[in-house]
């Protein structure tokens, strides 16, 4: 593109050549808009996502207070806090990644491998395994809350650089490539009429 800061070459060759090159300039744009456009609507499916994830924390975390009380009226606190812990050793954190226009979403969820629940001496009473049960539930939403809040960074990154880019393109380049445009496109025409009129003089000079 020719720097608007110094001269235009005014020439048939420089018109077509600059011509050819905001077309380029015009494809990318529509490209970056049309990125713009599939990643906006992604971030929206992400936040209803977002959202349904929390508003099912808040379920959890109501249903894990109910519990926590129940557990403590029949345990007494200090022997409830006394016991042994759910372990969670053999729990693993489970990921799956998909790729959004390079982009690499994940869902993440928590995941018990196969095998015998806790003994019960750990918890013996029902309301303490319920309370347990409850926690681990909290704890399974917050792994995949935090993988929906990446996914949101990562999209909110992507965009904000596509919509840098894309503003670029539309309120920089193409409008300096269009001003160039019309100023050899006016350098031309007025070379033609010049060259008219001396074609004009010389003829009526011959005559």
């Amino acid at each position: 593109m020719p720097d608007m800061g110094g001269e235009v070459l005014a020439t048939r060759v420089a018109f077509l050549e600059l011509r050819d090159e905001r077309r380029l300039v015009q494809e990318g744009y529509e490209l970056l808009d049309e990125k713009r456009v599939l990643l906006a609507t992604e971030i929206l499916r992400q936040l209803r996502h977002y959202g349904a994830l929390q508003e099912q924390l808040r379920q959890h975390e109501q249903a894990a207070r109910t519990a926590h009380e129940a557990a403590v009226d029949a345990y007494g606190f200090d022997d409830l806090t006394g016991e042994a812990k759910w372990s969670l050793e053999d729990t693993l954190v489970r990921t799956s990644t998909q790729t959004f226009l390079g982009l690499h979403l994940v869902e993440a969820t928590l995941e018990q491998p196969a095998a015998p629940e806790q003994p019960r001496s750990l918890l013996p009473l029902p309301e303490a395994r319920a309370c347990a049960k409850a926690f681990r539930r909290l704890l399974e939403d917050h792994v995949s809350i935090a993988a929906c809040a990446g996914n949101l960074r990562r999209l909110a990154r992507e965009y904000t650089r596509t919509e840098r880019r894309a503003r670029a393109l539309e309120n920089v380049v193409l409008p300096e490539i269009d001003q160039s445009l019309r100023f050899i496109e006016e350098q031309l025409d007025a070379v033609d009429q010049e060259e008219a009129i001396r074609v004009r003089n010389a003829a009526g000079a011959r005559g």
